[in-house]
């Protein structure tokens, strides 16, 4: 039996079986390719209409069952199924053009190539958006004519069985959207069973070097979106005010546990000090409790494994010689905010990702140095840089080594472009037209005279 609990109090909220017979759900689904692969797109696009519809009708109810089991403030579940919705939506109206042949002029009478569906994709996703890192995968793949077959995970699988009730209730024909309630041992014989052709992952490095390992053994294209580092680099020309309220705001939302977050505060040495004050004074109005009540700033961690794994990597800093400006305290699942300050050699020591709300801020000599240690990572997920000079700024970006930098904004996903990272941080993509291609055959078609 799997079990979801409240992180708030430890309650037990739901229990359910494992599936010990991955292979029916599997057949089901590749019965259901036979038919929705011929679907015509006016139809699929029909569904995910509706699938935006049932989104936005059923919010409050799925919105409620996300904080009871991961303990994400209500309002913020709120706006990732809405954002959802929104998803939805943009590609009901974007995927025509985005599977629209493509014509190339060669030497053939006629020559173009189309994506076509490949069968079905095995999704492995994590719990702290379990929403919104299911959907913006399952959206595009399945408009593609893919079905898809999601492992969530345990601890959010209230919100894996209304995901599925909302395909269900869109009008999706059963097995375009199926869960698999698995155990980790049995992930190598859903990979390897003939009809999956593809798996995708969200989740921590660890989890993602072991999927990856395994596609590549029986040869299934994977995409992987992994940890973070993300940095946050604020020169001296920027809106200091401005810069330190997307800082805190991104680092420390959804309790810390996202891997775009602004891990790393990288400040060049002149702004420094009056950065730091800005940011001291929006972390004491910091308020962690109730994901209910709207006056908090983040509810619990989701899970009291994770908050305990937070607090010894602290230590692990502390060891190193990062040193605490604000010191957070654990209870329970509740961690209230850490802000730790760091030289450019701790910074490169410590290469673990830290899931939870801890901010690390580093000194930069100029915006030389700031670059260098934004680079000196090992992950490339995403990374955001403060300054008024936009041409600056825009060489800049071409200097971080990311899958997605913003200038003047916090880092954050767009439905039109695609997301990934590099280095440990993954491969692949998702979201706009290389997202919705991922798992699609781009086959191409030559006719000569």
């Amino acid at each position: 039996m799997f079990e979801s609990k409240n992180p708030v109090n430890g309650e037990i909220i739901a229990r359910f079986e494992k599936n010990e017979h991955p292979e029916k759900t599997i057949k089901s689904a590749e019965l259901a390719f036979l038919d929705w692969s011929n679907t015509s797109l006016a139809e699929r696009i029909k569904l995910i209409e509706n699938l935006a519809d049932v989104l936005e009708n059923k919010k409050v109810e799925f919105a409620k069952d996300v904080s009871l089991e991961m303990g994400k403030r209500y309002k913020d579940a709120i706006a990732e199924i809405e954002k959802c919705a929104k998803t939805a939506k943009y590609y009901g109206t974007a995927v025509e053009d985005m599977l629209e042949p493509k014509k190339v002029n060669n030497y053939a009478h006629k020559a173009y190539y189309r994506s076509e569906p490949t069968g079905g994709i095995f999704a492995i996703m994590p719990w702290n958006f379990p929403f919104w890192q299911v959907m913006r995968f399952a959206i595009p793949t399945i408009l593609s004519g893919n079905v898809v077959l999601l492992k969530h995970a345990p601890n959010v699988f209230i919100s894996a069985d209304n995901i599925k009730n909302a395909f269900e209730l869109a009008g999706f024909p059963k097995g375009v959207f199926s869960l698999l309630n698995i155990d980790i041992d049995q992930v190598e014989d859903v990979i390897s069973h003939n009809f999956i052709k593809g798996v995708t992952l969200t989740g921590s490095n660890i989890a993602g070097s072991s999927v990856g390992a395994l596609a590549g053994k029986h040869l299934k294209k994977s995409v992987l979106e992994l940890g973070g580092s993300d940095p946050f680099i604020v020169l001296k020309d920027a809106d200091i005010k401005e810069a330190a309220f997307w800082a805190v705001k991104s680092r420390f939302q959804n309790a810390g546990q996202t891997c775009i977050a602004a891990k790393r505060w990288i400040v060049e040495e002149e702004v420094y000090d009056v950065f730091m004050l800005e940011i001291l004074t929006l972390i004491s109005n910091i308020s962690t409790g109730d994901p209910f009540d709207d006056s908090m700033t983040y509810g619990p961690m989701a899970r009291l494994e994770l908050a305990e794994k937070v607090e010894c990597q602290l230590a692990d800093l502390e060891h190193l010689g990062a040193t605490p400006i604000v010191k957070g305290k654990r209870n329970g699942c509740f961690f209230s905010p850490s802000l730790y300050q760091l030289s450019k050699e701790i910074s490169v020591q410590f290469v673990e990702e830290l899931f939870g709300p801890v901010a690390c801020i580093i000194k930069a000599e100029n915006e030389l140095e700031a670059i260098e240690i934004a680079n000196e990572t090992c992950f490339g997920l995403g990374a955001s840089i403060w300054t008024q000079e936009i041409e600056k700024g825009e060489i800049l970006m071409q200097q971080l080594k990311a899958g997605s930098v913003f200038l003047n904004s916090m880092v954050k996903s767009d439905v039109s472009m695609p997301f990934g990272g590099i280095g440990n941080s993954g491969y692949g993509r998702e979201l706009g037209v290389y997202g919705l291609q991922e798992f699609c055959n781009v086959k191409s078609y030559i006719i000569e005279k």
